[in-house]
């Protein structure tokens, strides 16, 4: 795989199934390097096996719903340069129809049992803000007087004058006759009538909503926002049950069901067919801040339409954590069942939860599944395994088959298959990963590269980092050390306000027993890389081991003490990982050790980059070159933090030759 080979890279939205279980429909989307976007259409994909097809043609399809009765599909749909917004179109195909037009655009939706109204998420500009007033660019607004710590987030900006609220819309038939805008007469100019039905907005909480469901009975909205006192303060979310009429919202105030139970971390909730309801949380401690390496569980609520301070209608926690790391969303089933998805070993896997809380695994192997849907007797998900960046599957007792090969084009051009491997460190702790070898007899160089996070892992899907690199000639080792996701809470809490100890072992040990597994690897060859906490954990390995012909520190946690007050969550995270001790800050600090550093470094960053700032790297690299290292310092105007992910695709072409071009001067293939 080459980097112009991204636009081959198809990604699969979670699948929407139709009530009777025969086709699903799902979103995919590429990245196209001649539009320098995402674009994409939804798919219908019978469950029987039959092809797949193109169902839209918009520019940008995404986020597909069957309505409750199958008759329509819901979607966002994105213009060129502009926000999604909801349409909905017959089933069986046929011209979409706007339902919403929102200023900044519509993030998610859901359907009302009734089918007759849309329930969505938009951000809510402040009056003057953001184009609300034709003329007033940004360098015009008036400025902001900002009293909280958190007021910005990565990838958006400023969000105190933006929060995302919850709206309610009539759906619109399809069938019905168009909107023709009158033309002015003698008589005057009439006014314009709208082109989609007016929204009720129904959250007003000075905060942002994430959006639920609605009650099987469409008179209740469940809502995900942190309203608690002191929520600028602590990573703490509520679970609240808003009332909806036609109208809008009901004459009550919101519910908090979770507020006086628990410091949870809300991840996702759905309504089971009963009215019970289903959240992911995670456990955050006494002060709601400690959120490090925390696996989430699955809890239940009885009775939600009770007040939340009923003992009968406190949250009960149906999965143990020490057992299974929960994540993504939740589908409840009429038996009573709910399938959810676990993080197990870099592997992402659909399980079903009992009432009694017994637990099925459904699927195993290498498969990172994405999304699901489910009827009673059918099951489809989107996943990706290692020939495979995205595809849409049936599961039944014998695992998952294949409906579809969106990945075919890209396997054409070449994909290297990593093999797994354990190794035992050290200090006799396990570490497991994969090495990706290009093809060929070698001896090739060997590039160690790190994952963000630190919570996170590498994974069994299809990889283009990976592929990209295995492509120019270079072997890849890559491992989950200590510190990551999907091997419990131990392994993730381990480097807690100890960066750059056991996690550092990890990936060195990893590395040196991946050479010694393949003759065709040259030890004496080798080069490091990766970005955020991988930025991190490379810029610390680099101070404190000297065998490398090159590095790669991209956006990097490279200051602790300069990210308190910069980054959008500078007011938790370095606190948590390594503490408020000055002496102990420095201790795990790359900066405070970049005069040890003497491998040639290439400093990677994006211009607006919220997560870990630009500053990280800006005075890192100024550090590497007043010391004579050999460094560059490449930065991506108008990206942030998800460059590598989701910026522009020539930027991310742009970015892959660059790394190549350091690799091919440092650690020539």
């Amino acid at each position: 795989m080459q980097p112009a080979d991204l636009d081959l890279i198809n990604s699969v939205s979670a699948p929407s199934l139709h009530p009777d279980g025969s086709v699903s429909v799902a979103a995919v989307t590429r990245p196209d390097l001649g539009a320098d976007s995402y674009v994409g259409q939804l798919w219908t994909v019978p469950v029987d096996g039959a092809a797949p097809r193109r169902l839209t043609r918009g520019y940008r399809d995404t986020a597909p719903q069957y309505s409750p009765d199958g008759g329509l599909i819901g979607f966002l749909r994105a213009a060129p340069g502009k926000p999604p917004q909801v349409y909905v179109v017959t089933a069986t195909g046929g011209e979409p129809v706007q339902v919403t037009d929102r200023k900044l655009g519509v993030s998610q939706f859901a359907w009302s049992p009734d089918g007759s109204r849309i329930a969505f998420t938009s951000r809510d500009p402040e009056q003057g803000r953001y184009g609300t007033i034709d003329g007033l660019d940004a360098g015009a607004e008036p400025p902001r007087r900002i009293t909280t710590l958190k007021y910005s987030q990565n990838g958006l900006g400023y969000d105190i004058d933006r929060r995302a609220h919850v709206f309610v819309v009539e759906v619109p038939d399809p069938a019905a006759e168009p909107v023709v805008q009158p033309v002015p007469s003698v008589d005057g100019k009439p006014d314009p009538v709208p082109d989609v039905p007016p929204a009720t907005k129904i959250t007003s909480a000075d905060t942002d909503h994430q959006l639920v469901d609605f009650s099987p009975d469409g008179s209740s909205l469940a809502v995900i926002a942190a309203v608690h006192p002191g929520r600028d303060l602590d990573r703490r979310t509520d679970l609240l049950l808003i009332g909806v009429t036609d109208a809008g919202a009901g004459p009550e105030e919101p519910r908090n069901l979770t507020g006086a139970y628990g410091p949870y971390a809300i991840g996702s909730a759905a309504f089971a067919p009963d009215g019970k309801i289903f959240f992911v949380a995670g456990d955050l401690g006494p002060e709601g801040l400690d959120f490090i390496g925390r696996s989430h569980a699955l809890y239940a609520i009885d009775h939600p339409t009770d007040h939340a301070t009923d003992p009968d209608a406190a949250p009960v926690r149906v999965t143990d954590p020490a057992t299974y790391d929960l994540g993504g969303e939740i589908v409840p089933r009429t038996d009573g069942s709910v399938l959810v998805v676990e993080s197990r070993k870099g592997t992402q896997q659909l399980l079903s939860v009992a009432p009694t809380g017994e637990v099925e695994a459904l699927t195993d192997g290498s498969v990172d599944i994405s999304g699901f849907d489910a009827t009673d007797t059918t099951m489809v998900v989107s996943y990706s395994h290692p020939t495979s960046f995205g595809d849409i599957g049936v599961v039944a007792d014998d695992g998952i088959t294949d409906l579809t090969d969106f990945s075919a084009a890209i396997r054409e051009r070449g994909l290297v298959t990593p093999t797994e491997l354990t190794i035992t460190g050290r200090d006799g702790y396990p570490v497991h990963g994969w090495l990706a070898v290009p093809d060929g007899e070698g001896p090739f160089p060997v590039l160690l590269m790190i994952h963000g996070g630190p919570f996170a892992a590498y994974g069994v899907g299809a990889f283009d980092e990976t592929q990209i690199l295995a492509g120019a000639g270079y072997a890849v080792a890559y491992c989950n050390p200590r510190g990551s996701r999907s091997y419990g809470e131990d392994h993730g809490r381990a480097i807690r306000r100890s960066m750059g100890t056991v996690d550092l072992a990890d990936v060195l040990d990893f590395l040196d027993e991946a050479i010694a597994s393949d003759e065709r690897l040259d030890g004496d060859r080798t080069g490091i890389l990766g970005g955020s906490y991988g930025g991190y954990l490379t810029a610390w390995t680099i101070a404190h081991d000297h065998r490398w012909s090159g590095a790669i520190v991209e956006r990097g946690f490279l200051d602790p003490e300069l990210f308190a007050g910069t980054s959008d969550i500078g007011s938790f995270f370095g606190q948590e990982y390594v503490g408020t001790d000055p002496e102990q800050i420095a201790a795990q600090s790359p900066q405070a050790h970049v005069a040890d550093v003497t491998t040639p470094t290439l400093v990677l960053h994006s211009e607006q980059d919220l997560r870990c700032p630009l500053s990280q790297a800006e005075r890192y690299y100024a550090s590497l070159k007043w010391q004579g290292v050999e460094t560059e310092l490449v930065v991506f105007p108008g990206e942030n933090h998800e460059l590598s992910r989701a910026g522009r695709p020539r930027h991310r072409r742009q970015r892959f030759e660059i790394v190549l071009d350091w690799w091919s001067r440092t650690l020539p293939g």
